[in-house]
């Protein structure tokens, strides 16, 4: 049964808020002080600061006639009881040289009842008759007297109560559990909100069944999960689905980060687990939720230099309360990461993750449902049609979406427009995925000569080269760390790449330093970028692929998508030194033949490269159609509309390319957004 939703409430509490100044502390130390003033004057009245005088200095004050006896100074005579002695307070006048004369100066003497017989007779000759005062209760004399204090102390307790009280509750709560639950009304997120990835939700969705309905799955025989692994790039929506899951479940729902259990403390993320699961056990069925597991989860035995680790005794703790001898029922693990490889084997095991969710980047029908979902935020024209820019993002994962959508309401609302429009959209896809077109960046006629070359080179190579994907745009705007760049855009979402369309990739990388040879006679660093990503991709089609006939179908060395240092840096080569030669020699012979094929081909249609070209350097940027017109009519009939002029400057330092000749090189996304920057 679910919780009630004032425990809900009582959780989810504001924390962390900065306190209010506090006013009546202020007030109460103000009182304080006051009242400890008053009682230092005022203490003891008039004798408050008196002079301690001997007995025998009394006696000549006295044959002096220099005792004062007047109502402001009264003799006293204290007796105290059971005490041999009693005190003498009063005033004596003292002689002074100056404008001041003469002073009355406050004094006490102690006179000893065995000695001083004859006090009064001295003190009638005199003429002078004292008070007789009896002080009986000394006790309570000391408590009047320390009374103020006591106030002060307890005022500066009640000011800073709230201080000690918190900072005890730190010192003792080190090994608890900063598991948050999630308030079901605040939690306005739901199924709806999820798009693009249906496969996850509809397994998700058995499991959120299973909460509301036990009996419909137990009566034959099932049990429930006992934890879900979301696994996936990031910005696919793995948290976004967990608090979706928090959102169609009526049952608790409790959030924590992995880095939350590792504290300075040896022993407190082992604890804190511990306590996660007994919160959890007291309101099953619930589910808990762990963010970037691989933080707690890494695979044991493999740091980097050995010891105890922390994380290992926390991911210890773990695998007990999941599935050890005291089990504890009802409670569901969901945890998001997206280094699967790193976790710990006894991690994944059936009956800890009994089920392993693959959260991918969305195909073209989930990029538009995922568009559909953001632009219910922002307002959009008349007339735009999503599912244009849904193929036109290949690649991009939710969170990149929704960053074009916000990006592209910013620049409408910067050009005072009502809507927005296509041509936001596409602007906002290129600023994400390459970076801001830099037009105040200053270009030399030189550099923009060369740059255009080396673009052109890419974009002549797209058209004309066989299983080449179709060209979308070509610029020599700078955009990002590049001064250029050639974009393509598969007409389809791709999975797999075939070795004639890799081998034609390898081609179109090599055309801008071509283009540069063949014009300028000479070479420049700007195909860095082109040779960094050619060079990967020719490697990985002779070590991983078997595209090479001489190399054969077998893989050389171990390749993972992603580095782990403990586990990596003790793996041995597999291959002999002779074998690597041969490795390097056919990554050789494939970049040399690409190289032949552009050259060939670039030599040949020089006429179109030189219109290219040129239609760069006075239009600046140009789509595939108009790359068309070029190839068939020799010149461009319909030029780009509202093309800036050029004539922009050298820039200070030329910033090193990236090239991108084919979707990934790794294994291939699905037709991403391909370009050559220059």
């Amino acid at each position: 049964m679910a919780q009630p939703d004032r425990n809900s409430q009582k959780e989810n509490k504001p924390r962390g808020t900065e306190p209010s100044f506090n006013w009546r502390g202020v007030i109460l130390i103000a009182i304080a002080f006051a009242l400890i003033g008053l009682a230092v004057l005022f203490r003891g009245g008039a004798y408050a600061n008196f002079e301690d005088v001997p007995y025998n200095r009394f006696l000549e004050l006295l044959d002096n006639k220099q005792i004062v006896v007047d109502k402001n100074y009264p003799l006293q005579l204290v007796y105290q009881e059971g005490q041999p002695t009693q005190t003498l307070r009063g005033a004596y006048i003292k002689q002074a040289i100056g404008p001041n004369g003469a002073q009355q100066v406050p004094f006490r003497t102690t006179v000893a009842l065995n000695y001083a017989t004859n006090l009064q007779e001295k003190l009638a000759a005199a003429g002078i008759q004292p008070a007789i005062r009896t002080d009986s209760n000394l006790m309570a004399q000391t408590l009047v007297g320390f009374l103020p204090i006591a106030l002060f102390l307890l005022v500066l307790y009640f000011l800073f109560r709230q201080q000690i009280r918190m900072a005890g509750k730190g010192a003792l709560n080190f090994g608890k559990s900063k598991a948050r639950m999630l308030a079901r009304d605040k939690n306005k997120i739901t199924f709806k909100d999820v798009a693009g990835v249906e496969e996850a939700k509809d397994e998700v969705q058995e499991l959120v069944e299973f909460l509301r309905d036990p009996k419909k799955f137990q009566k034959l025989g099932g049990r429930i999960p006992k934890g879900v692994l979301l696994v996936g790039p990031p910005g696919t929506g793995k948290t976004l689905l967990a608090r979706a899951i928090a959102g169609e479940a009526d049952v608790p729902f409790f959030s924590i980060s992995g880095s939350d259990f590792v504290e300075m403390f040896v022993g407190v993320g082992a604890s804190r687990v511990r306590d996660m699961f007994e919160q959890g056990k007291k309101s099953a069925p619930c589910i808990i939720f762990i963010d970037e597991i691989d933080a707690v989860g890494r695979h044991r035995g493999h740091g980097v230099g050995g010891g105890h680790d922390e994380r290992e005794q926390t991911l210890n703790a773990l695998l007990v309360e999941m599935d050890g001898f005291d089990t504890q029922e009802g409670v569901i693990i969901i945890a998001a990461t997206n280094r699967p490889d790193v976790l710990d084997p006894a991690l994944l095991r059936p009956g800890r993750f009994d089920r392993q969710i693959t959260v991918n980047l969305p195909d073209v029908k989930g990029r538009e449902e995922i568009l559909r979902v953001h632009s219910k935020k922002v307002k959009l024209a008349e007339g735009v049609d999503l599912q244009v820019v849904a193929r036109g993002t290949p690649g991009y994962s939710g969170a990149e979406l929704a960053n074009v959508i916000n990006e592209a309401a910013l620049l409408a609302a910067r050009r005072g427009l009502k809507g927005i429009t296509l041509h936001e959209l596409e602007e906002a896809r290129d600023k994400v995925r390459w970076g801001k077109e830099r037009r105040s960046m200053a270009l030399s006629e030189k550099e923009k000569t060369n740059t255009a070359y080396h673009e052109a080179g890419h974009a002549l190579l797209l058209e004309l080269l066989p299983h080449t994907e179709p060209l979308h745009k070509v610029t020599i705007i700078p955009r990002g760390p590049s001064l250029g760049s050639t974009m393509w855009l598969p007409e389809e979402d791709k999975y797999t790449n075939r070795k004639n369309e890799l081998i034609a990739g390898l081609a179109v990388g090599m055309g801008g330093r071509v283009a540069e040879e063949i014009v300028f006679g000479d070479v420049t660093n700007g195909a860095r970028g082109d040779i960094k990503q050619a060079t990967a991709v020719a490697r990985r089609m002779v070590c991983e692929w078997g595209m090479s006939e001489k190399m054969g179908m077998v893989e050389y060395g171990e390749h993972e998508d992603y580095v782990f240092l403990g586990r990596d840096i003790s793996r041995a080569r597999d291959y002999s030194e002779a074998t690597a030669e041969q490795i390097d020699g056919e990554v050789r012979k494939l970049i040399d033949n690409a190289y032949q094929t552009a050259m060939q081909v670039l030599t040949t249609h020089r006429d179109h490269l030189e219109a290219i070209a040129k239609a760069l350097l006075e239009y600046e940027t140009l789509d595939g159609v108009q790359i068309k017109e070029i190839l068939q009519h020799g010149r461009l009939i319909n030029p780009p509309p509202g093309a800036p002029p050029p004539g922009q400057k050298l820039p200070p330092e030329k910033p090193p390319k990236q090239v991108v000749i084919a979707p990934d090189v790794g294994p291939p996304l699905p037709g991403a957004l391909g370009g050559a920057p220059a």
